[in-house]
């Protein structure tokens, strides 16, 4: 059971195979739920033919859930985090995450409004060289917040019960 309260809210996604791969990131980096506006998504996911689907069952316990307005999804107590590239925001290497955080992502193709900006707690970046996939820039921030933790399983158990069924890998030269 998780000690920290987290989710991601997407403004107005417009591909399922980042919506799907950021559910399956939640589900490796133990988000609460993720939260999403617009209808550029449930319109493209309905649309598209078959596809792989990314999530994996890692993500299966993830809530995804569409929402009118994002702030209205964030709960009492829980930092609203902006992760945009937005002059005066701080870089992601310096940002401590709080246990209880609601992170906001701007559209592929867009930015998140002024007015979301003028009311989170924190903006924060990544210091890229150009702007990164949805997807990838939610990844990126989930590990680092992982990396920050003080609360990391790590050892075999940790990796017998995350790796793949096809991997049973192991180092047999220890020094």
């Amino acid at each position: 059971m998780s000690l920290n309260n987290v989710s991601i809210g997407l403004i107005n996604p417009k591909s399922p195979d980042n919506v799907s791969s950021i559910l399956r990131a939640a589900g490796n980096y133990d988000v609460n739920k993720v939260f999403y506006t617009g209808s550029r998504y449930k319109r493209a996911f309905q649309n598209q033919g078959k596809t792989v689907n990314l999530s994996r069952k890692v993500s299966n316990n993830v809530k995804l859930s569409g929402v009118t307005d994002l702030l209205d999804a964030v709960e009492k107590g829980m930092t609203i985090i902006c992760v945009e590239l937005v002059e005066n925001a701080t870089p992601l290497p310096e940002y401590q995450h709080p246990d209880n955080a609601f992170y906001i992502f701007g559209p592929e193709d867009g930015s998140i409004e002024q007015e979301i900006i003028d009311q989170s707690d924190a903006v924060i970046y990544i210091p890229t060289i150009g702007c990164m996939n949805l997807a990838a820039t939610v990844n990126v921030l989930l590990y680092d917040r992982l990396a920050k933790t003080r609360h990391i399983a790590a050892g075999n158990r940790r990796i017998t019960q995350s790796r793949d069924r096809n991997n049973r890998l192991k180092i047999n030269k220890i020094d």
